[in-house]
């Protein structure tokens, strides 16, 4: 079952006097091997992520000034400017150039030596024993840390649209603890999918998951 709002009805929701800040999984990317020794920071958009996240930014409204931030990482960088330059193919404004944000690439790690150490052994076995709840040496409190990423996304973003392209690692945590979805290692969270938090006029806000594909999950 697909708990993600697809983003084409998502941004039919949108009102002009909102603010979106859209924390959202980079495009389709090539293979990470455990031979890989940088946890696979190297790797790239495949072309049909390059697509997915151009077609991303033509969903989005027209109307309003938007910023695009980033992980260090090329395939989030990649992902926020194809997602500007969609918008901008359907009559959106230019896009800024993307700001790199140091901790969308490492916002939950707590120690990163045993970090690595998950990531070259079982990394999604360890991660979602954290998401249920047990303490891990890698990784700060989940709830505690979900509660200032969201923080820092309303703090840095000062636009109508506010786009934060990052890691699943790091956008899975905000979905257990805001949406309370649960996470194993055969059913993850598909590209391009991802959280939204929207304020309204008035302060009022609302967390909706939302995925740029058909269907937010992706099982393995």
């Amino acid at each position: 079952m697909n708990q993600y709002l697809r983003a084409e009805d998502f941004f039919k929701t949108i009102k002009p006097t909102d603010r979106v800040y859209l924390l959202v999984r980079h495009g389709e990317r090539r293979h990470i091997t455990p031979q890989d020794s940088d946890g696979g920071a190297h790797v790239g958009l495949t072309d049909k992520g390059r697509e997915q996240a151009f077609h991303l930014g033509t969903l989005f409204p027209t109307v309003g000034d938007a910023v695009y931030f980033s992980s260090p990482v090329g395939r989030c960088i990649e992902t926020a400017q194809r997602i500007g330059l969609g918008r901008e193919s359907v009559g959106g404004p230019k896009p800024a150039d993307v700001q790199v944000l140091n901790p969308l690439g490492d916002f939950f790690v707590r120690d990163f030596d045993e970090y690595h150490a998950v990531l070259n052994e079982k990394f999604y076995p360890s991660i979602c024993e954290w998401l249920n709840g047990k303490d891990h040496p890698a990784y700060h409190p989940l709830d505690e840390r979900a509660e200032e990423m969201r923080k820092m996304l309303l703090e840095k973003g000062t636009a109508q649209f506010n786009v934060f392209a990052s890691h699943d690692a790091w956008i899975i945590p905000c979905l257990a603890h805001f949406c309370k979805f649960s996470f194993t290692p055969g059913v993850w969270m598909n590209f391009l999918s991802g959280i939204a938090f929207v304020v309204g006029q008035a302060g009022e806000e609302r967390i909706v998951p939302i995925t740029g594909l058909e269907d937010g999950n992706l099982i393995f």
